[in-house]
Order: structure tokens, then C-alpha cells, then sequence
């Protein structure tokens, strides 16, 4: 795998989350982390990002002390220091990119199926953008072993799809990653995530159009 020196990480962690019936019973401080991330994620940019990123951290350990039992708050608490470690970059992110992988292997120990096998997908992408041994936990063939978990409990879904097609991407596997970003780009909507869709179809049209110049 073509490895770059900086960790990359993870303009992620999108909703790697069901819509519809999922969403309908989510906790509400949970959907309020959930909408915020998004907001974050997509709208703000540089300092004001990893500030916002920072606070919204705060956020979700307040509501994970509060449920230490809700496997979806651990899993938007680890989405959220994974997509603040992303935005802060390079070795000084690694503190949050362990934090994040903590946080999401407590959801997965009380229900590793939650928001559809989101936590896989979202530690498939960190074992592949941390840096490995012996400066961090990198691994690409774990993390490629959860970008596969994730497909398999969420074969329709946007985030599985296209963070697999990622991997494929930077694999110089252009015709198969093309056939992910199009099953991504077809997924169902969801409700209450329309900021987070939006944005996501913005990341896997351009990276169609990257693959048309490079094939």
C-alpha cells in the first residue's frame, strides 16, 4: 500500500450510520452529537474546525459519563476524536486517533452491530491512516479485515462503500473503487442526515472524477 508520511486521516467518519428506523430511535443526545459533526465536518474549515472539534469532544464525553452503556454514543465519540485527529494532522493527532479507537472498541463490547456495524467501518479507517509500529497502532491488513466487517453488516450503505472504495483508491485499483463509489453514490438517504449525504456525494464525485484522469 502506497503509505504517505503524515497520518491522512479520515475526512471520515461521516454517518457511518443507517438512516431511517435507526435514526427514528436514537437517543436524542446522541443525534445532537450526530448533527453536529456534521455540521463541523462539512461546514468549517483550519482553526475553527479543530476548536469546534475540540469542544464537540467535551460534548460526548458528557453524554457518554452520562450512558456509559449506549454503544452509539461510544461510537460518535470515537467518530468525532477520529475526524478531529484527521483535522489536526500529523503525529500530534496520534493521541486522538488512540483515544478514538478506545472509544470505539467500547461500543463495539456492548454491541458491536450498532448503526449498522459502524464501528467497524470507522477502526478499519483508522488501522489504515495511523501510522504502524512502533509509532502507533497502523495495520493494514486489520484494518482492511473491518472495512470488509463493515460492508458485510452494511452492504447498501454510503459511508461502508465508500470508505472501502477509499482504500481501493490509494490501492491504484481504479475499476473496483469506481464500483464501490457508484453502489455509495446509489445508497438510500437518510433522514436527518441530509447534511452528512450531501457532503459525502461531494467526496465520492470527486473522486470519480480523479479516477477518470488517472484511467
Amino acid at each position: 500500500m502506497r503509505r504517505q508520511s503524515r497520518m491522512i486521516i479520515f475526512g471520515l467518519l461521516s454517518g457511518l450510520l443507517a438512516a431511517g428506523s435507526v435514526h427514528a430511535q436514537m437517543n436524542p443526545e446522541v443525534a445532537a452529537l450526530q448533527q453536529r459533526w456534521a455540521e463541523v465536518n462539512y461546514l468549517l474549515k483550519g482553526k475553527s474546525q479543530i476548536e469546534a472539534f475540540n469542544t464537540l469532544i467535551e460534548d460526548a464525553r458528557k453524554v457518554t459519563d452520562a450512558d456509559g452503556t449506549n454503544a452509539e454514543a461510544w461510537i460518535w465519540s470515537g467518530i468525532i476524536r477520529s475526524s478531529y485527529a484527521g483535522a489536526k494532522g500529523g503525529l500530534g493527532a496520534l493521541s486522538a486517533a488512540k483515544a478514538a479507537k478506545a472509544d470505539l472498541e467500547k461500543g463495539m463490547t456492548i454491541d458491536a452491530e450498532a448503526l449498522d456495524g459502524s464501528a467497524y467501518t470507522s477502526l478499519g479507517v483508522l488501522y489504515l491512516n495511523v501510522p504502524g509500529w512502533p509509532v502507533g497502532f497502523g495495520d493494514e491488513e486489520k484494518g482492511v479485515e473491518y472495512l470488509k466487517k463493515g460492508l458485510e453488516l452494511s452492504p447498501s450503505g454510503i459511508d461502508s462503500n465508500y470508505f472501502y472504495a477509499e482504500y481501493l483508491f490509494k490501492e491504484d485499483a481504479f475499476a473496483e473503487s469506481a464500483r464501490y463509489l457508484n453502489r455509495a453514490l446509489n445508497a438510500p438517504s437518510r433522514p436527518g442526515r441530509e447534511l452528512a449525504d450531501e457532503g459525502r456525494h461531494g467526496e465520492i464525485e470527486a473522486m470519480l472524477q480523479e479516477i477518470d484522469v488517472k484511467s
